[in-house]
């Protein structure tokens, strides 16, 4: 049901308190009533003992309803999009009632983080919620994901997410993208985000249909700066059981597609990555074209590699934004987590889809995270188990439906 939340208390019992907006609301209704719909649906009242009530104009259910103190600010639980109504009751007496409607209004959409998977994935459900909405989008995102989606996106506005404060009309609605701990949080996901895929997450939250949407990525200069036929791989992660755990698989494929003449180019933005003692080192073999370097030059190599072989990680998402096929290799995920490419890399038969287990709950504050083997052999199986064998199988049979050889 709702919350009520006093200026004295505003930091105090939400899972995720650093987004509460503790200020009182910012569009001015009558009789001195504060309204807006900036984390969650926040209403402010001038008199003690008015009544509150929260519709869901989509499901008819009233989720709020409660004589209220005043200056107090009101907020409803859920704070991912929900098309509310509210009404404000002296007595019997209706003073206020406004349905949500943010048509020509600023919406702020703010993704959590800065992974650049996550933001590919979620960049055209705000696409299609601007769409349905027909609202003036403001994505706060930092710099290097900005020029990403700029060209590719000229209706939604970018900014820095420190700027959202500054923007001179203020913000009729505000939606925190992310995956939220614990998972079994409903407030701030409407559903469990390891039993849909990463799109659909991000879509559910912001209440647009789910479907398959690849990202619109323009960049400036498109130019092929590479001569002979070449695939990108990327072979870093930002845990281990994403990784392909094989220790003869890189070699092995690299050995392979350099037999059929390619150039093979690392993309991956480090050279050597891991924790502790474990550390992943670039397979011997590829071209080292590691770096952190801008990510239109990475879409650039993308849009005229032959193809792409990766992890499920975000170069991945990017390889696809940009048009190339893609050999997805992924056992700690399920397939229904990531884009659909015919060319997905699992073996069933091995421990696999960790992450979309609704009994365990991701950690990616431990690299080393392997909830049901910790401790135990056959660890990181799940991507070990694969075999370089499989994947040039799939390797071959892309080249082969895309006319490569």
């Amino acid at each position: 049901m709702g919350i009520a939340i006093s200026p004295a208390s505003a930091q105090r019992g939400l899972t995720h308190s650093a987004f509460v907006r503790p200020s009182p609301p910012r569009f001015i209704g009558p009789e001195g009533i504060l309204y807006d719909f900036n984390y969650g649906c926040r209403v402010q009242v001038p008199v003690d003992g008015w009544r509150v009530r929260m519709v869901d104009l989509d499901t008819f259910s009233l989720v709020f309803d409660e004589h209220v103190e005043a200056n107090s600010i009101i907020a409803s639980r859920r704070k991912y999009f929900v098309r509310f109504e509210l009404q404000v009751f002296d007595g019997e007496r209706l003073v206020f009632h406004h349905a949500y409607d943010a048509r020509g209004r600023n919406v702020l959409i703010h993704p959590s983080g800065t992974a650049l998977g996550d933001t590919l994935a979620w960049m055209p459900a705000v696409e299609a919620f601007r769409l349905e909405e027909q609202c003036e989008v403001h994505v706060a995102l930092p710099a290097h994901l900005r020029a990403l989606f700029v060209n590719g996106y000229p209706s939604i506005r970018f900014i820095a997410p420190e700027s959202a404060d500054s923007i001179d009309e203020p913000f009729y609605a505000t939606y925190h993208l992310g995956f939220f701990s614990p998972y079994t949080d409903r407030d701030h996901q409407p559903t469990d985000p390891r039993v849909s895929s990463l799109q659909d997450a991000a879509s559910y939250m912001l209440g647009v249909p789910c479907e398959e949407r690849r990202p619109n990525i323009v960049i400036a200069d498109s130019a092929r700066t590479v001569a002979e036929r070449y695939v990108c791989i990327a072979t870093q992660s930002t845990a281990q059981c994403k990784y392909w755990n094989n220790p003869r698989g890189w070699p092995a494929l690299i050995d392979h597609l350099k037999s059929r003449g390619y150039r093979v180019l690392c993309i991956d933005q480090h050279r050597e990555h891991g924790a502790g003692d474990v550390v992943n080192t670039m397979p011997e073999g590829c071209e080292d074209f590691t770096g952190n370097h801008p990510l239109e030059e990475r879409v650039n190599l993308l849009k005229h590699a032959d193809f792409f072989v990766g992890l499920s990680s975000g170069l991945s998402w990017l390889a696809w934004a940009a048009g190339a096929p893609v050999v997805m290799i992924s056992g700690f995920s399920h397939p229904h987590s990531e884009f659909r490419t015919p060319y997905r890399v699992i073996n069933f038969h091995a421990c696999n889809s960790c992450f979309n287990d609704t009994t365990c709950d991701f950690d990616n504050r431990d690299f080393l995270w392997c909830p049901r083997r910790d401790g135990k052999s056959g660890r990181f199986q799940c991507t070990s188990a694969i075999s370089p064998e499989q994947v040039i199988a799939q390797v071959d049979r892309l080249i082969a439906d895309h006319g490569l050889a």
